[in-house]
């Protein structure tokens, strides 16, 4: 374990299904974080405190709260984070809900849940933060994000569901990818960092490797969505912000070791060195199977493409 959280409070939301929440608030707790966790059920929270304090680190469960909902709860996490913990000084909007149909399938009040859990929320969390950080002169905060909310390239169009039936997830994240810029820019010469991450492909969460649909190219295990996590979350605010970074590509950029959750080993194979090796696979399989041609070189400000 190490240090490079020490002295920093924690907010990660969605932190109770064993996905990126769960290992992020794991991963910076084990670097001397304070973290909060929330989500709206308080089963997968507890399992993701007892082991943050099996080794010793704090954590605070909040009490349930659904993100989507105006009245869920949302507006009273920072005062109870802050008045338990500290200020805030990390920030991980990870509570998000997806779901592919076309366009013309959607319900309006489907459309509005995915706006006020994938775009609102995060938008209001920051409202209640930011204005401490840059009180404060620190900050980070890491909005995670998708490759849905990238534009397919086209006509003709990938087959697969970002480009055929992503509407509603991708146009939220999209939106959030926005509204990450616009933060960073604000807060420009603070000392807060805004930055976006997007996994680099299907995270190896549990409910997926239990369902079987970890298989081929297009995957990455939760220790590189960890540290890639971790990464922004201490980057310097200087150089690093404003980013809508994917995982894989962020790691060889700054050269990031990946370790596990409790950063004591490396991940064998899954080191810098091994990276754009993934990276040009999980393309080549992009392209070939769905037709989505290029699908890491972005028209915008991002990590360089290391696919080769």
């Amino acid at each position: 374990m190490g240090n490079t959280c020490t002295d920093r409070v924690a907010l990660i939301t969605g932190a109770s299904r064993g996905g990126t929440g769960t290992v992020s608030a794991i991963r910076l707790a084990a670097e001397g974080a304070r973290v909060a966790i929330v989500a709206r059920s308080i089963d997968g929270l507890q399992r993701s405190a007892e082991e943050i304090e099996g080794f010793g680190g704090t954590v605070l469960v909040l009490p349930p709260c659904d993100l989507s909902d105006p009245a869920g709860g949302r507006d009273q996490l920072v005062a109870q984070v802050e008045g338990e913990l500290g200020p805030i000084d990390i920030l991980v909007n990870n509570a998000a809900v997806n779901g592919f149909q076309p366009f013309d399938e959607w319900s309006y009040a489907d459309i509005q849940h995915r706006l006020e859990l994938n775009l609102i929320a995060p938008w209001l969390l920051m409202q209640q933060v930011v204005p401490g950080m840059r009180a404060r002169g620190r900050g980070w905060v890491v909005n995670l994000t998708t490759f849905c909310a990238e534009n397919p390239p086209g006509p003709p169009y990938p087959t697969n569901k970002p480009s055929k039936a992503g509407a509603a997830y991708g146009a939220s994240k999209a939106a959030l990818n926005r509204l990450t810029l616009s933060v960073a820019s604000e807060c420009e010469g603070t000392g807060v960092a805004v930055n976006a991450l997007s996994p680099q492909a299907a995270i190896a969460t549990p409910d997926l490797v239990e369902g079987g649909w970890i298989k081929g190219a297009l995957f990455e295990p939760l220790e590189t969505m960890a540290e890639a996590v971790l990464a922004l979350a201490t980057a310097d605010p200087n150089t690093l912000t404003g980013r809508i970074a994917y995982s894989l590509q962020l790691l060889v950029e700054l050269e990031r070791p990946v370790r596990d959750l409790h950063g004591d080993r490396l991940i064998d194979g899954w080191q810098p060195a091994d990276l754009p090796t993934i990276i040009g696979n999980q393309a080549t399989t992009l392209e070939a199977d769905f037709s989505w041609q290029d699908p890491f070189t972005f028209r915008r400000a991002s990590s360089p493409d290391f696919a080769g």
